[in-house]
């Protein structure tokens, strides 16, 4: 988005700036929870379809890939349109993918589902309209918490693993995708009537694909990408895994693999917003750091499969916990590097590496998985190399820009 950066740089507080970041958060909230919807009754999928590890993988993964590649077009139609029009637009529209994936369930179609969840990708894009829009209402200071606290509406997946699985068991199955179609399409009306963007916004109205390509000629969007792909991507992976992942090595149904799944989503949800607060104070590459090594860390400690319930579960809220204080700090350095009527094209791109990230993990976990021993070894030691090697980039990334820094002043 374009902002008037004088304004911004000054510290002035908008009245309605808090209103309008919680109503991000509300359709950022349900628009995820429509894009994890899949993976919650992936269990379910595979055992009336007869799917293998790898059928079931590609199943889950599939919402990640349209939900990853559209935020591209998302955040620069952003940079035009403004975050009222798009979280009404994309919030509305999500409803329809999320009744034909019901349908597709009902048919016990794989080929439909694979269709239709590839439609209902649509509601994961709604990440790319809030951090520009968000950026438009705060200051550079109070950026940091305020993108991070509208990025805790990825807890959307947490209501997903844990309330998805029950509204089945309570209301039945077509049932739950209509209760959550209606409540896309309440959202909508809500923020249609009640959301304002920044009077600070101005529309960028150069054309989409120049714009595309000029942002994707800055360093800073595919520094910022790759270490997004990581951290972000790592989250979606698991949240979007875990209960496979689970019902395989720790033997839990639906439900309990539903419930253990939120709780890895909760800790990297309250992580996040923690992640932007201490990048504003320390700075995003100290908190990167910490994020990073200690993924590491728990990758490695998941590997040796902890027994439950306490070790196991220690284990992964703490590796969530570390992935969410990376998602805060990325997009930390986002709002303080990428230039202010770029914001929205960057984050689209940056959006869309976080997303594809999410995406090839869980296919690699089900192309790896070792069912004889029962293992996961070595999908877990390519997530530790992964982040060992995100962690060098961002000990060199923060030295360069401390050499670049007296240049450019």
């Amino acid at each position: 988005m374009s902002v008037t950066d004088a304004n911004i740089a000054s510290g002035q507080i908008l009245p309605g700036r808090v209103k309008n970041l919680y109503l991000a958060l509300l359709a950022f909230t349900i628009t995820f929870w429509a894009w994890n919807l899949i993976a919650p009754l992936g269990i379910r999928y595979a055992a009336d379809m007869g799917l293998d590890s790898t059928q079931s993988s590609l199943l889950v993964a599939t919402p990640v890939l349209v939900g990853s590649l559209g935020r591209i077009v998302t955040g620069a139609l952003t940079d035009r349109f403004g975050g009222r029009v798009m979280f009404t637009v994309l919030t509305a529209v999500s409803a329809v993918p999320v009744l034909l994936v019901a349908w597709a369930g009902v048919l016990n179609s794989y080929a439909l589902m694979i269709a239709f969840g590839f439609l209902l990708g649509i509601a994961g894009t709604t990440f790319a309209i809030g951090i520009p829009f968000v950026n438009a209402w705060y200051d550079a200071k109070k950026r940091g918490f305020a993108t991070g606290l509208f990025g805790a509406g990825m807890g959307g997946t947490a209501l997903s693993a844990f309330f998805t699985p029950r509204f089945v068991e309570w209301f039945g199955y077509v049932w739950t995708h209509v209760i959550i179609a209606v409540a896309l399409v309440a959202v909508a009306a809500v923020v249609w009537f009640l959301m304002e963007d920044s009077p600070l916004w101005k529309p960028n109205t150069d054309p989409v694909f120049p714009k595309l390509v000029a942002t994707s000629k800055l360093a800073i969007t595919w520094q910022m990408a790759f270490l997004y792909a990581i951290t972000f991507g790592g989250f979606v992976a698991f949240s979007s895994y875990m209960p496979t992942y689970l019902n395989h090595i720790y033997g839990y149904d639906l439900t309990d693999a539903g419930a253990r799944t939120a709780g890895f989503a909760i800790a990297a949800v309250i992580a996040r917003p923690v992640g932007g607060w201490l990048s504003d104070r320390i700075g995003p590459a100290a908190v990167l750091m910490i994020s990073l090594a200690g993924t590491t860390v728990m990758a490695v400690v998941v590997a040796f499969q902890p027994p439950p319930e306490i070790p196991a579960g220690a284990s992964f809220v703490a590796m969530a916990a570390f992935l969410g204080l990376g998602t805060g700090a990325v997009f930390t350095w986002v709002a303080q590097r990428a230039p202010a009527a770029r914001v929205g094209t960057v984050t689209g791109i940056v959006g869309a590496a976080g997303g594809l990230g999410g995406f090839f993990p869980p296919l690699v976990m089900g192309a790896t998985y070792n069912a004889e021993a029962n293992t996961y070894t070595i999908g877990l030691a390519l997530l530790c190399v992964a982040t060992s090697i995100a962690l060098v980039f961002t000990v060199w990334l923060q030295a360069h820009f401390r050499r670049s820094q007296p240049a450019a002043s």
